[in-house]
């Protein structure tokens, strides 16, 4: 399959060395040609070009991957969409939940794939924690806990993730939808949105702390906490049942070896019986979510990161946000 790539930073070339066996890159594009250019070169394939409606005509390209800022994702994304290409757009694809709405509303009217990039769902300990409770050991599910950060960088405050208009808001639009995804697709929709977002250290106008209390229907709970203030790497996931908790710990890399703990309780309670996973290597959830990009495209399937679950992640975020 042959792609273009709108977007060429971090996060573009970190797609460009996930494309999966037998696809390549034949345009990359970035309003910033040098970074187009430096993308075309580690690819050692393509064209770059400084104009995304140059790169998504491009009649050889067969699917999009937009990386943009949060800014430009939807208006790029509905380009690609009007131009009947298949599109993976990274999260949160839009800064407004109406942004959104619209991506949906095109989405519809053109039949077309399109696929939210959100990667952590393909960690190993993700797909694990999945098997273990579409197995039913975990019976009913009652509340998740989790908490997600970073200790930024020299100069965070003055890149385009903290300016409002780039970024459509601070940590609880960046690192804050992974988590509300992922409660999310364990728990099922959130009807009561409760928290509070907060600026602590960084001397800019978007949050650098968001704390979230979401309840379904049925009251189970999501508490979550993400933070550019964590200063040492942290990502913890626990996931309780009536019968197992899970605790997904680390993601790899500076965030610590990723493991899978799983604790089930014995008929007479008591200290549960436990096994642990862990999962070294390198992170390839890029590569598998891309993989399951192109099934979506071949099997003219349903994404299951797709752009009502990023609605749904986003309209939490727009009700923590409106509370300001």
């Amino acid at each position: 399959m042959n792609y273009a790539i709108i977007g060429c930073g971090l996060i573009g070339k970190k797609r460009l060395a996930a494309l999966p066996e037998n696809s390549k890159l034949v345009v990359a594009c970035d309003t910033n040609l040098g970074r187009a250019q430096a993308l075309v070169e580690l690819a050692k394939n393509g064209r770059a070009v400084p104009d995304f409606n140059e790169a998504i005509s491009n009649p050889q390209v067969d699917a999009i991957i937009v990386a943009t800022i949060n800014s430009t994702l939807a208006e790029i994304a509905g380009a690609a969409i009007r131009a009947g290409k298949p599109v993976l757009v990274e999260k949160p694809a839009g800064i407004s939940s109406d942004e959104i709405d619209r991506l949906i509303a095109l989405e519809s009217e053109h039949g077309s794939c399109v696929r939210v990039g959100f990667n952590h769902r393909y960690h190993p300990a993700f797909l694990k924690a999945r098997e273990i409770f579409r197995s039913g050991v975990m019976g009913e599910l009652m509340f998740i806990r989790a908490r997600y950060g970073h200790g930024g960088r020299m100069g965070y405050d003055r890149e385009w993730r903290a300016d409002p208009k780039l970024a459509g808001g601070g940590e609880l639009i960046d690192q804050g939808v992974h988590l509300i995804d992922l409660a999310g697709w364990f728990l099922g929709e959130f009807e009561k949105v409760d928290g509070h977002v907060a600026t602590y250290f960084w001397d800019m106008r978007v949050d650098d702390n968001a704390f979230l209390d979401l309840r379904t229907a049925g009251g189970q709970t999501a508490w979550l906490h993400v933070s550019c203030t964590e200063w040492k790497n942290l990502f913890s996931f626990e996931i309780y049942g009536r019968h197992t908790k899970l605790h997904i710990d680390g993601l790899g890399g500076s965030y610590g070896l990723e493991k899978l703990f799983h604790y089930q309780m014995k008929p007479e309670m008591g200290i549960p019986d436990t096994k642990v996973y862990e999962f070294p290597g390198p992170d390839e959830s890029w590569r598998t979510e891309m993989i399951e990009f192109e099934k979506d495209i071949r099997s003219k399937r349903k994404p299951d990161a797709g752009l009502r679950e990023m609605k749904a992640a986003m309209d939490v975020v727009q009700k923590l946000y409106k509370r300001l």
